[in-house]
C-alpha cells in the first residue's frame, strides 16, 4: 500500500510516517501543505491520500474537492481531530472515501486504510450517530423500523457488530463462523435495510438504538 500525507503539523507527521512505515506501508511522500500535496499526488499516484481537516490557507475540503475534481476515483481519506457534523458531512459529501480520527488506535488505522484501498468508505465508529443526522430523515423511519423487523436474529447480531466498527473477519472470530458466511448476511443485511454500504447499515443501527435495546446476543 502506498500511502501520501498530508498535514501541517510537523510533529504528527512524522510521527506518522514513522509508524505506518514500520507497519510495512511505503509512504510515497509526507508534506505539510497544500500546494505540495497537489503536485505531489500527481507525482506519485498514490494508493489512498491522508488529508488533515484545518490546515493554513488552502482547508483540507477544499484541497479534497480539488483533488477529487483531478483524481477522480483516488482514495482520499480525512485525519483529523474534528467530531463535528459538518466536517464529517461536508467531507463525505465532497468525496471522501473516509473520516478517521487522529486519536485512532495503529491497528484500527492500518485496517481502515486497507478497507478504503479496497473500495469502501470507512468512517470512525464513534462518528455514527453524526452521520445518521445526514444518512436518515425522519420520513424513513418507519420504513426503517419496518426493514430491522426483517432481519434475523443473526443478521442484527452481525449489524451490531458492523455498528461497533468490525471487519467481517474480526466478526467470523467473534462468533465463530466463516469469512463467506459474514459476507453473505452482511450482503443480505444491506438488502433488506435497503442501503448500499456498511457505514449506511451502521448508522442505521445506532439512530435506532437497536444494540442499545439488547436486541441482539452471542450464540
Amino acid at each position: 500500500m502506498r500511502v501520501l500525507l498530508i498535514d501541517d503539523h510537523a510533529l504528527f507527521r512524522f510521527g506518522l510516517q514513522e509508524l505506518l512505515e514500520r507497519r510495512g506501508i511505503e509512504v510515497v511522500a509526507a508534506v505539510g501543505d497544500a500546494a505540495a500535496g497537489l503536485d505531489k499526488v500527481a507525482e506519485t499516484q498514490p494508493d489512498v491520500v491522508l488529508l488533515d481537516m484545518r490546515m493554513p490557507r488552502l482547508s483540507g475540503l477544499e484541497l479534497l474537492q480539488r483533488l477529487r475534481a483531478a483524481h477522480e476515483t483516488m482514495p482520499v481519506a480525512m485525519l483529523t481531530t474534528s467530531a463535528e457534523e459538518r466536517d464529517v458531512i461536508d467531507s463525505l459529501q465532497s468525496g471522501a472515501q473516509g473520516y478517521l480520527l487522529k486519536d485512532m488506535e495503529p491497528d484500527a488505522l492500518i485496517a481502515a486504510l486497507g478497507e478504503i484501498v479496497r473500495g469502501q468508505t470507512v468512517v470512525a465508529p464513534e462518528l455514527a450517530i453524526v452521520l445518521a443526522k445526514a444518512v436518515q430523515g425522519e420520513a424513513r423511519v418507519a420504513e426503517t423500523e419496518s426493514n430491522l423487523l426483517d432481519l434475523t436474529p443473526r443478521e442484527q447480531e452481525i449489524l451490531c457488530h458492523l455498528a461497533e466498527g468490525q471487519s467481517n473477519k474480526a466478526i467470523a472470530r467473534r462468533l465463530g463462523i466463516s469469512d463467506g458466511t459474514v459476507k453473505l448476511h452482511v450482503k443480505a443485511i444491506l438488502r433488506k435495510l435497503q442501503v448500499h454500504s456498511r457505514v449506511e447499515a451502521a448508522v442505521i443501527a445506532v439512530e435506532q438504538g437497536l444494540c442499545e435495546r439488547g436486541a441482539t446476543h452471542e450464540k
